[in-house]
């Protein structure tokens, strides 16, 4: 098929693209390269068509959905740090390219795949996350909660288009981590903990360090991606994708620290040093994954200590030794 990936210079895009091409697919990429990088992809300019560009460019955008037959909107300003310190830019690309996207594929009848998040679920305490769930936020006066909305935003534009008929699939990620994450860390506390402890810096640790993620290694996150793009069954559903498995966030620190084999102190910091005041965290984050399971016949393989393993030993060939 003729498959567009936006955002497919970035760390989960560019790996998507990977299995794309392996299946044999023709692969068109859309990224401006904000945080996505042309290493990400550099090995397979050969057989995929790149557009440098922004989703925010409507004209382009409507031009790459026409020539597809499926489309994966992974393209997103992502990261709490820079949401909160970009919050107009970030609204603009997370819902008015979302938008361009979505309203091209329903002009030329283009099945598409969102790529959301679990912030959607905000604070509410009801664990495991079901996709049917509602949603807590916190205020509006508090930008760290607009990437959460206008994600919700885009979840509810692409099922407003379902329900004229489009085909669409939603898949919600929990922290994915592995090779090509970013090394300055901006959506990712495995990437700025590896940097910390190989830099001989001290691992920061937000709060008192026993607020929980789910972390979810990169190839079981494409693998359920990849399903879920050309899922019939999965047409019109909103599907989590992580594991299972809940580590706090000291406890990552330690892994971490241990595998590269640093004695970099953790040291706790409060959120409000990080990310200004009035910041609020999610304290715990647990997908239930039975839909994905029943939909896609897909379940995480990968454990957190294998994973890190994976992208600790692709971090020291791709970055110096002080992880810049």
């Amino acid at each position: 098929m003729r498959v567009l990936v936006t955002g497919g210079a970035g760390y989960i895009g560019s790996h998507l693209v990977d299995r794309l091409c392996d299946a044999g697919h023709e692969v068109a990429v859309i990224d401006d390269l904000s945080t996505g990088r042309p290493g990400n992809i550099a090995a397979r300019l050969p057989q995929i068509r790149f557009v440098n560009g922004s989703i925010l460019d409507a004209t382009l955008v409507d031009r790459e959905v026409e020539r597809a037959e499926l489309v994966f909107h992974l393209a997103a300003a992502v990261g709490v740090r820079h949401i909160v310190e970009a919050p107009l830019e970030a609204l603009l690309v997370n819902t008015k390219g979302t938008e361009h996207v979505l309203s091209s594929c329903f002009r030329y009848w283009r099945r598409a795949l969102l790529a959301s998040t679990s912030e959607v679920y905000g604070i509410t305490g009801k664990l495991p996350m079901h996709e049917d769930d509602g949603r807590v936020l916190g205020p509006t006066m508090v930008h760290r909660w607009s990437y959460s909305t206008a994600k919700a935003l885009d979840e509810h534009l692409a099922l407003a288009y379902h329900a004229r008929g489009l085909p669409v699939v939603i898949v919600r990620y929990f922290n994915s981590y592995g090779p090509r994450l970013d090394s300055k860390g901006y959506g990712s506390v495995v990437a700025n903990f590896l940097r910390q402890a190989l830099a001989g810096e001290p691992l920061t640790v937000h709060g008192d360090g026993r607020q929980s993620r789910s972390f979810t290694y990169v190839d079981d996150t494409v693998s359920g991606t990849f399903a879920a793009g050309f899922s019939e069954r999965a047409t019109g559903q909103v599907i989590n994708l992580g594991s299972g498995t809940e580590t706090t966030i000291l406890e990552l620190a330690e892994l971490i620290r241990a595998h590269v084999g640093s004695d970099s102190p953790v040291v706790m910091t409060s959120y409000e040093s990080y990310y200004g005041p009035g910041f609020a965290d999610t304290r715990r984050r647990v997908p239930d994954v039975a839909r994905a399971a029943d939909l896609l016949d897909w379940k995480p393989t990968v454990a957190l200590a294998d994973g890190i393993a994976r992208t600790y030993d692709w971090w020291k060939q791709t970055y110096h030794d002080d992880g810049r």
